[in-house]
């Protein structure tokens, strides 16, 4: 169910029936004020203007033509052309009853289903996940999931950084420590550590750098010694991450890998296309692409280079390997791109070019998905006190701890057992909705204070909400609530049940504009919603009728269903109790 598609599209029918250009659509989005109805319908003055008509007139030849009788009890025109609906209380009530029966809770498949590449998480396997890889991992996983709920056919693609000079200095740390016959799973254990001796030696023993860039050339042409070493050393770094994935409970597994090492055999191949379709200039001995979209400010353009002088590949070369597989082999209707803002002119020439490569089908949607900055409380990029990266399992193991201490002084005679299971929930849980209940394109401050309060947009505030409901459905005898029919005769029940139907909604902004905080800021209106009811409307009380009480139950369900459901989908549990 999606009350203003369809409200959109029948007053768009409307509009066309009178008149309006088959471009015009009727623009319905929900009423900003209660007296204005639930929805409102802007596209009229837009389709008068295109008319050269007075817009309240054109307002009133769509009202004769439109008959919402079967959903709203009035549908009345505003200023200077608006129309305001006020959806119908019965009918409001039943869709309520038909949506807490079914399991979707009235959101449809999508037809047709698209085949959706999504490329996020993608650490760089040379050193350990830190918090610069956590906006990209959840927001990424949470829409995948929003994705996968809709119905389509989703890819994950974690395009890990696995080749590169670094991976020479490491290749030969490490073989440097197994002939002084060290246990390398031991060295490997921390990863940065491991990163940072080895770049003291490169920086710092001129023999040691020599034998680190030998083992880049011995890793390009495909030695077999070096190949194991350099497997050993991927492997170790893939547990790692694994690790944080699971801790975060997010959805990527070693399947969805497909590294930077991948694309190596196409690489050449793509450079020979494009300067066979003339799309590269050499520029001091490099291939670059020269395209009139991306100027300076002086005027010149910005190059996209594609292989350095040197012969070597460039992030650009094997982002367009990417494309060409993605498109190629995967079948891609839409891919997103769920990478720091910073990246954001590299992506718009790659998909430019790769377009007038033809690397990409014309009707396929290619969408960089910018996200950014985790800031510290000074307002610069999250690090610790010394200014170093914080490592993400540091950050997490620190949230749960928090997490512990906050559960234990609000439940003192809670066993730790249990109090350890809701810490781990809560802790996690905060990290993760602290970032995706912010706009993804924004940066957003770090706060440990903010993001574990149980007032406000946060996960504890969302958690307790659902486990207040339950608590409610313990004192409760029977089940006869289950078919109760649903009455809207107070004002916080008829809000509650439109919020609950509007679940289709947040599910489909969600998935279009690849931004979370849509679902979250739905999912603590409704929270907010259930709590004004809960006050206004007595459940449990005595001398409230039996009809009302069971109504007002199967409200209650219903609420608790989509809460869940909800936070699933942005990758949060839930507790029955907290």
């Amino acid at each position: 169910m999606n009350i203003r598609e369809s409200l959109d599209t029948r007053i768009t029918a409307a509009l066309h029936t009178v008149g309006a250009p088959e471009t015009v659509t009727a623009i319905v989005k929900p009423s900003a004020r209660p007296e204005f109805g639930e929805y409102q319908a802007n596209g009229v003055m837009a389709a008068a203007k295109q008319l050269k008509m007075n817009p309240r007139e054109l307002a009133g030849k769509v009202l004769k033509q439109l008959d919402l009788s079967d959903v709203a009890e009035k549908v009345e025109m505003a200023g200077p052309g608006f129309l305001n609906i006020h959806l119908k209380n019965d009918w409001l009530a039943s869709s309520c009853e038909q949506v807490s029966s079914d399991a979707r809770l009235g959101v449809a498949a999508v037809e047709p289903a698209q085949t959706v590449v999504v490329d996020y998480s993608a650490p760089n396997l040379a050193k350990e996940m830190h918090v610069g890889h956590l906006r990209s991992t959840i927001i990424g996983d949470a829409v995948v999931r929003v994705l996968e709920f809709q119905g389509h056919k989703v890819i994950r693609q974690n395009h890990v950084g696995d080749w590169g000079t670094q991976f020479g200095m490491l290749l030969a740390h490490m073989e440097s420590l197994k002939a002084q016959g060290g246990e390398l799973s031991m060295q490997l254990a921390d990863l940065e550590t491991f990163y940072r001796a080895a770049k003291v030696r490169f920086d710092e023993e001129p023999e040691f750098a020599d034998t680190a860039r030998e083992y880049v050339v011995r890793l390009q042409s495909g030695d077999e010694k070096c190949n194991a070493l350099w497997q050993q050393f991927i492997d170790i770094s893939l547990h790692h991450c694994e690790a944080a994935y699971k801790r975060l409970g997010v959805s990527l597994t070693r399947e969805d890998v497909m590294p930077e090492s991948a694309y190596n055999d196409d690489l050449a191949n793509v450079v020979d296309d494009l300067q066979a379709q003339g799309l590269l200039e050499e520029s001091d001995g490099a291939q670059c692409a020269f395209m009139e979209e991306f100027r300076n400010k002086d005027g010149s353009i910005i190059p996209l280079i594609i292989q350095k002088s040197g012969g070597g590949y460039l992030y650009a070369t094997t982002d367009l390997a990417a494309l060409r597989h993605r498109n190629n082999v995967l079948k891609a209707d839409r891919v997103l791109y769920f990478v720091d803002v910073r990246q954001s002119l590299h992506f718009r020439q790659v998909f430019t070019l790769g377009r007038k490569a033809g690397y990409i089908d014309e009707a396929a949607s290619y969408e960089h998905m910018a996200f950014g900055t985790m800031l510290g409380e000074d307002g610069k990029p999250f690090k610790t006190r010394s200014g170093t990266t914080i490592k993400l399992a540091d950050l997490l193991g620190e949230a749960v701890e928090r997490a512990f201490t906050l559960v234990s002084e609000k439940n003192p005679d809670m066993d730790e057992a249990e109090l350890r299971e809701i810490a781990g929930k809560v802790g996690i849980s905060a990290i993760k909705y602290a970032d995706l209940s912010r706009n993804r394109t924004s940066d957003y401050v770090f706060s440990w204070d903010s993001m574990l309060s149980f007032e406000g947009n946060t996960a504890p505030y969302l958690q307790y909400a659902y486990a207040r409901i339950q608590s409610i459905f313990r004192k409760v005898g029977d089940t006869a609530y289950t078919s109760a029919d649903i009455q809207l005769s107070e004002p916080a029940e008829r809000t509650l049940a439109v919020k609950l139907l509007q679940f289709g909604e947040a599910i489909e902004s969600t998935a279009r504009d690849g931004l979370p905080n849509q679902m979250c800021n739905y999912l603590y209106e409704l929270a907010g919603n259930f709590m004004s009811f809960y006050e206004a409307c007595p459940i449990l009380k005595e001398g409230v009728a039996q009809p009302v009480r069971d109504g007002r139950l199967r409200l209650a369900a219903l609420t608790s269903d989509t809460l869940k459901t909800g936070l699933d989908l942005l990758g949060i549990e839930v507790m029955e109790r907290m």
